[in-house]
């Protein structure tokens, strides 16, 4: 007996939570703790991809859990937006799980149990914000996110991962309580309702500068996606171990933060409304100088994971531009480059991870002649560095595309040039690498007797790398979801 698409939600939601059970079970046994995770990564994708083909049909399948007061209930709803996040996160967690089982081994970490198994309840906190059918339900599985990664950020248990973990954690739950709830609650109040309509919710209900104020208090409430001066957290995690930094990355914490702010901005203000607010350029200007100042700052990192770490917070605000230019095309290219970045990013992460357990190295200034050592894994680095640039042909260059088009769709110059400009210093903290890597001889205080990291690792940031590939050559279903955000039909 098949499962209908309603039913398809509750399993999105149940498989990771069930996978957490078996892994605590299976403790005592690797092997089969391992066996549970990937089995469990493996069933969400199949049950992820089974509502492909209704969503894009035009089906929006929904499922209510509970109704805590009139008119705010948990429920859920999966829209193209949602649906574009959960393939990401359902086809990057299968993956993660085999880089985890070669990085977590070979490096001999302990609380092995522990790491798969709130990595697989954060699994199901992504898929709770992905299909959140409302405000009220995205925020309670935001909230469950934080705290389901917060052991995982402070995984070393060492003085230096506990100061990172209050950061984490301090950011993260002050922002959305001091700033992203008043907001839900503002929107109850006004509308009656938090519930996501394509076109929004807001028209009628509140304009002028108090309109403005509501989307600051989006914009800055939702931390996770990380817009200066709500960024510090992101750096500060990456004392995390690798498979971890890419959980934060690539499938779950960033993208559930600017997937929120593109969902909130369609869903609940729609692009119209949000045009006419006055000053709402200034919250424009706030991703643009992230995406620049980011920049800058990674360029002067010599540590791997905090240049990638800058890095990110560069191309996250993209997607917030990409929402805030309020251009159709623009929010093509933001819900775009949710995809590209996820596959680009955890493939950087990922060769990051390899370079270490191969070589211990975790400085820039290290990797001079490593290609030769490591040929397969700075090959997929080079890849996901030029998809952070958007050279062709990999998927970077599609979403920036996009975003460039909605730019000058809405005479947005400022936020053209910073494109421009962003991919410039994106180039400058890449392309030293991979020249150093390829073409300068190995120093002779830096040799060691290495060469690939553990197979599993190398398989797992092989397949990432051809993903970004691929998405260049065949970008039809992400980019037919990308053009179906803000569309909601019974």
């Amino acid at each position: 007996m098949g499962f209908s698409p309603d039913d398809l939600i509750i399993l999105a939601l149940a498989i990771p939570l069930l996978s957490a059970v078996g892994i605590f079970l299976a403790s005592p046994w690797p092997n089969i703790r391992e066996g549970v995770t990937l089995a469990g990564s493996l069933l969400l994708f199949v049950t992820v991809a089974s509502l492909l083909p209704t969503v894009l049909a035009g089906g929006r399948p929904n499922w209510e859990l509970a109704e805590m007061l009139p008119g705010l209930t948990l429920s859920f709803t999966v829209e193209p937006l949602g649906m574009m996040f959960a393939m990401v996160a359902a086809t990057l967690w299968p993956i993660n799980s085999l880089y985890s089982i070669g990085y977590m081994r070979t490096n001999n970490e302990g609380n092995q149990t522990r790491f798969y198994l709130f990595f697989a309840v954060a699994l199901s906190s992504v898929m709770g914000i992905a299909f959140s059918g409302n405000l009220l339900t995205l925020f309670v599985f935001y909230e469950a996110l934080t705290l389901s990664t917060y052991p995982l950020v402070t995984h070393a248990g060492h003085a230096k991962a506990r100061d990172a973990g209050r950061v984490y954690l301090g950011i993260l739950i002050s922002t959305s309580i001091g700033l992203l709830l008043p907001a839900i609650i503002w929107v109850w109040h006004l509308t009656g309702t938090t519930d996501f309509v394509a076109g929004g919710i807001l028209k009628g209900h509140i304009d002028g500068p108090l309109l403005t104020l509501l989307a600051a208090l989006f914009i800055f409430g939702i931390g996770k996606a990380a817009v200066m001066p709500i960024h510090k957290w992101l750096p500060a995690a990456m004392v995390a171990p690798t498979p971890v930094s890419a959980l934060l990355h690539a499938v779950a914490v960033v993208k559930a933060g600017v997937f929120s702010v593109v969902k909130v901005i369609a869903y609940i203000f729609g692009l119209d409304i949000l045009a006419s607010a006055p000053s709402i350029d200034w919250l424009l200007g706030a991703a643009c100088f992230t995406v620049v100042v980011a920049s800058i700052i990674a360029l002067q990192q010599d540590n791997i994971k905090r240049r990638l770490a800058y890095s990110t917070i560069g191309q996250l605000s993209y997607v917030v531009m990409g929402a805030l230019i309020l251009a159709p095309l623009s929010l093509v290219g933001a819900s775009l480059h949710i995809v590209a970045h996820a596959f680009g990013k955890i493939t950087l992460f990922f060769a990051a991870g390899a370079i270490y357990t191969a070589s211990k190295k975790t400085d820039v200034s290290q990797l001079n002649g490593i290609a030769k050592r490591m040929p397969i894994t700075m090959a997929a680095f080079s890849i996901g560095a030029l998809s952070m640039i958007a050279l062709p042909p990999v998927a970077g260059f599609l979403s920036k595309w996009y975003l460039l088009l909605g730019a000058s769709q809405t005479d947005q110059y400022l936020a053209m040039g910073v494109i421009v400009l962003s991919t410039l210093l994106t180039a400058g903290y890449f392309v030293p690498i991979i020249y150093a890597a390829y073409l300068k001889d190995e120093d002779a205080d830096q040799k060691r007797d290495h060469g690939e990291a553990p197979l599993l690792m190398v398989v797992a940031l092989s397949l990432t790398a051809c993903g970004t590939v691929l998405l260049f050559f065949f970008p039809e279903v992400p980019l037919a979801l990308a053009q179906s955000v803000g569309v909601i039909t019974p």
